[in-house]
C-alpha cells in the first residue's frame, strides 16, 4: 500500500510570479532578525510573556476579520468553527505557554557523578535557537501559523512566517495582524509566489518548520540540509479508523463522520479511511446514511460545510470518485445536496471496498470522500495498516479495552485516539507531530518549547573532583582511578 500525496496543504509552493521584491524583503527581514538575535540572544520570561500576551490579544481582536478572510478564501467557512480553532485555539496555546513559562525555562538538574566531578553542578538549560522560519499551510491559515508561533516565542526565538498563496485573504490579514502586534525584528510575515517559496528554505535558519505534504516536505528538507538546518516537518498521511466488531454503533459513526465533516475533510488528522468488520460493512454504511439524514441533513448546502479550497482541488476529488465508478466500485452518496460549483461545496461520499491501486487509496484524500474497507478481524486490520506508511493519526474504536490497547501496542503513528478521532491535535499540553513519512518533530506545549530550544548542557565546576587526572602526563593518579573502578581484572 503506497501512500502518496500530490495534493494537500500545500501541494504546490505557489504559482509563478514576479517575486523579486518578496525575495528581497525576506532576505532583509532575515538579516534584521539575525542581527537582533545577536544583540539580545536570550530574552527573559517577562519579554516572552509580553509576546505571548500580544499574540493572544491580536488573534481575539481580529476575530470578525478572521471569519471574513476565511469565507473569502474558502467561499464558505463556518464561523463558529473559525472562532473555536483559528481564534480560541491560538489564544489558548499562547495562554498555556505563558502560564508554564517559568517551569519550562528552569534549568533541569542532572546527576553529576560525585566520584569524578565532586560537587559540580550539572544542568540542561534551554536557550533560544535564534531565527526560525515557519512555512504554514492553507487549511488552517491562522492556527497552523500563529499556533506554532506561540511555542517559538515561548522559547525566546524570532520568527519569519510564510503563509500559503492558496489563502490570499488570510495571508494578507495575517501579515497585517503580525505587523500590528510585533516589531518586525521579532516576528514578521512575508508573502509572495513560487520564487519566494523556493528561496525561503534555502536561508541559514536556526530551525525551520514546514506543514504540508510529503512531496513538498522532501524539497524543503533537501534545501534546508544544504545549510544543515534542523527541521520540523508536519506532513499528514492516510489516517485510519479501525473499528472492532463490538463498536459498529451510531456513536462510533458519529465520531468518524463528525471528524470527516470538519473542514469538509481538509484536515491532516481527518479520517482518511475506515477498516470495518466484513460482516458489519453494510450496517456501517447504513449507520452513516442515518447519521447524515438525522443529524446533518443537507450538510453540503449548509453554512457548516467548508468549500474546497480551489476549483483544481475540487476537480481532483471528483476525479477520484470517477475512477472508482469506472472500476465498478460501490460509490454511496450519503448526502443528496450535490456539489455546488460556485461555492465548491462537495457532499460526503462513501467508497465501499475499493482496491488498493485506486488513487483514493494511494493518496491522502483531503476532502469529503471516505473509503470503507472490510477486515477479517483486528489482526487483519492492524496488518493492513502496518503494510502502509506510518500515519500522522490512528483511531481505534473498541469497547473492549484490551483490544484497543493491543492495537496501540502493535501499530506506530504520530498520535492516536481511542473511541474518538483527531483530538490528539487539539490538546495544548500534548506534543503533536508525525513519524516517518507523516513527519518528524513536535509542537504544542512543553514539547514545542523544547523543539524550538537548544538543550544546552552546562557544567559548573565545584570542589573535590578528579578532573585533573584526565590531563597528561598520565601516571599513578589515573591508574588509581581506573583501578578503583575495574579492579584487578582491569589490569589483565
Amino acid at each position: 500500500m503506497s501512500h502518496t500525496t500530490p495534493v494537500g496543504p500545500d501541494d504546490s509552493p505557489g504559482r509563478a510570479s514576479d517575486d523579486a521584491g518578496a525575495v528581497v524583503a525576506l532576505r532583509t527581514a532575515f538579516a534584521a532578525q539575525r542581527a537582533a538575535a545577536r544583540r539580545d540572544p536570550a530574552p527573559g520570561p517577562e519579554r516572552r510573556r509580553q509576546d505571548l500576551t500580544a499574540l493572544a490579544g491580536v488573534i481575539t481582536a481580529y476575530r470578525r476579520r478572521i471569519r471574513e478572510a476565511l469565507s473569502a478564501d474558502f467561499a464558505v467557512h463556518p464561523e463558529g468553527f473559525a472562532d473555536l480553532v483559528e481564534v480560541l485555539g491560538v489564544a489558548g496555546r499562547a495562554a498555556f505557554a505563558a502560564e508554564h513559562l517559568e517551569e519550562w525555562m528552569a534549568p533541569e538538574p542532572r546527576p553529576a557523578g560525585p566520584g569524578l566531578l565532586g560537587t559540580a553542578r550539572i544542568d540542561v538549560v534551554h536557550q533560544p535557537k535564534g531565527v526560525i522560519g515557519l512555512i504554514s499551510p492553507w487549511n488552517f491559515p491562522f492556527d497552523l501559523s500563529l499556533g506554532p508561533l506561540a511555542d517559538m516565542l515561548a522559547a525566546g526565538n524570532r520568527v519569519i512566517v510564510k503563509p500559503s498563496e492558496y489563502t490570499p485573504a488570510c495571508s494578507a490579514l495575517l501579515r497585517e495582524m503580525v505587523a500590528e502586534a510585533f516589531d518586525p525584528e521579532r516576528v514578521t510575515v512575508v508573502t509572495g509566489g513560487l520564487e519566494l517559496a523556493r528561496e525561503f528554505p534555502t536561508l541559514p535558519w536556526d530551525h525551520l518548520l514546514y506543514t504540508g505534504n510529503p512531496e513538498v516536505g522532501r524539497l524543503v528538507a533537501r534545501a534546508a540540509a544544504e545549510n544543515l538546518v534542523p527541521t520540523t516537518l508536519e506532513l499528514g498521511g492516510k489516517c485510519p479508523a479501525i473499528v472492532h466488531d463490538d463498536s459498529v454503533t451510531a456513536e462510533t459513526v458519529a465520531q468518524i463522520v463528525g471528524t470527516k465533516l470538519v473542514k469538509n475533510g481538509q484536515m491532516c488528522v481527518s479520517v482518511d479511511y475506515c477498516l470495518v468488520p466484513r460482516q458489519d460493512t453494510a450496517r456501517f454504511v447504513d449507520l452513516v446514511k442515518a447519521h447524515m439524514r438525522e443529524r446533518v441533513p443537507g450538510f453540503a448546502a449548509s453554512p457548516d460545510c467548508t468549500g474546497i479550497i480551489t476549483e483544481r482541488h475540487l476537480k481532483r476529488l471528483q476525479g477520484l470518485l470517477e475512477e472508482a465508478r469506472a472500476r465498478g466500485v460501490e460509490v454511496v452518496e450519503v448526502d443528496g445536496s450535490g456539489t455546488d460549483a460556485a461555492t465548491r461545496r462537495m457532499p460526503l461520499t462513501l467508497v465501499v471496498d475499493p482496491p488498493d491501486d485506486l488513487a483514493l487509496m494511494r493518496e491522502e484524500i483531503f476532502g469529503p470522500i471516505l473509503p470503507v474497507k472490510s477486515h477479517d478481524g483486528i489482526e487483519d486490520a492492524v496488518s493492513y495498516v502496518n503494510r502502509g506508511e506510518r500515519p500522522l493519526g490512528l483511531y481505534v474504536f473498541a469497547q473492549d479495552g484490551e483490544v484497543a490497547e493491543r492495537v496501540l501496542a502493535t501499530t506506530v503513528s504520530g498520535g492516536a485516539c481511542v473511541n474518538t478521532c483527531a483530538v490528539q491535535s487539539a490538546v495544548p499540553a500534548l506534543g503533536f507531530g508525525g513519524i516517518g513519512r507523516s513527519g518528524h518533530g513536535r509542537h504544542h506545549g512543553v514539547d514545542g518549547f523544547r523543539e524550538f530550544s537548544n538543550p544546552r548542557g552546562v557544567v559548573r565546576r565545584g570542589r573535590d573532583d578528579l578532573i585533573d587526572v584526565m590531563f597528561p602526563p598520565y601516571g599513578d593518579a589515573l591508574d588509581g582511578v581506573v583501578g578503583s573502578v575495574l579492579g584487578a581484572a582491569g589490569a589483565e
